[in-house]
C-alpha cells in the first residue's frame, strides 16, 4: 500500500514536471518577475488556478473511476500513452540547438489589470492546462485509490513552489532559465520522470 508521504511525493514531482513544460506561462511569470510586476497577482493566479483545476481533475476522474471500476484501466492506458509522448518530446528538446530557452523580452504588461487578464487568458485559455492538471494528473492520482487527494496535495504544493520562484526569484532564475542548457537538464528529468510515470501508468492498468 502507497504511503501518505509516497504520494504526496509522487503528487509533487508529477506535477513539476507537468507544470515546468508549459513554456508561455513560465515566460510570462519569469517576465513579469524580472520587471517586478504585478508578481504577487500573477504568482497567486498561476498557483490558485492549478489547485482548482487540479482538484476537478482528481475529484472527477476519481469519481467516474467510483462509479466505473473499469475505466481506471482506460484512463490509465490513455493517460500513460499521453505522458509517454510528452516524455518524448521533452526528451526531443534536449538536443535542440537552443534547448528552448525561456525568452524574457516582449513588450511590457503595463498595468496591473492588463498583468491579470494576460494570466487569467494563459492560464485559462491554454487547452494544455486543462490536459495536464485535469486529465493526466487526475489519470495519475486515480491510480493512488483513496490516497488520491495527498497526490493531489502534493501537485497543487509543486504548483505553488514553481510559481513562487519563477515570480520573486526571476533576478536570479532568469539568468539561469535563458541558458539553453539549463533547459536541456530541466527537460532531461522532465522526459525521464514523465516515460517513468506512463510506463507504470500502462503496466498497471
Amino acid at each position: 500500500m502507497t504511503s501518505t508521504f509516497t504520494a504526496a511525493a509522487a503528487g509533487f514531482g508529477t506535477g513539476l514536471s507537468l507544470i515546468v513544460a508549459i513554456g508561455a506561462q513560465n515566460a510570462f511569470v519569469l517576465r513579469q518577475g524580472i520587471r517586478r510586476d504585478a508578481v504577487l497577482a500573477v504568482v497567486g493566479i498561476c498557483a490558485l488556478s492549478d489547485a482548482a483545476l487540479i482538484t476537478l481533475g482528481v475529484g472527477g476522474v476519481g469519481a467516474v473511476v467510483t462509479a466505473w471500476p473499469g475505466a481506471l484501466t482506460v484512463i490509465g492506458w490513455i493517460g500513460g500513452a499521453f505522458l509517454l509522448g510528452y516524455g518524448a518530446l521533452a526528451a526531443r528538446r534536449v538536443f535542440r540547438p537552443d534547448g528552448g530557452a525561456l525568452r524574457t523580452d516582449g513588450e511590457a504588461a503595463g498595468s496591473r489589470r492588463r498583468a491579470v487578464l494576460t494570466c487569467l487568458a494563459m492560464t485559462w485559455l491554454n487547452p494544455h492546462v486543462y490536459l495536464d492538471t485535469v486529465f493526466l494528473l487526475g489519470s495519475v492520482a486515480a491510480d493512488h485509490g483513496p490516497l488520491r487527494w495527498t497526490f493531489g496535495l502534493g501537485a497543487v504544493l509543486a504548483s505553488l513552489c514553481w510559481f513562487a520562484a519563477l515570480g520573486f526569484g526571476a533576478r536570479m532564475l532568469g539568468r539561469f532559465l535563458a541558458r539553453p542548457a539549463a533547459w536541456r537538464v530541466l527537460d532531461g528529468l522532465v522526459a525521464a520522470t514523465m516515460i517513468v510515470l506512463g510506463a507504470v501508468l500502462i503496466t498497471g492498468s
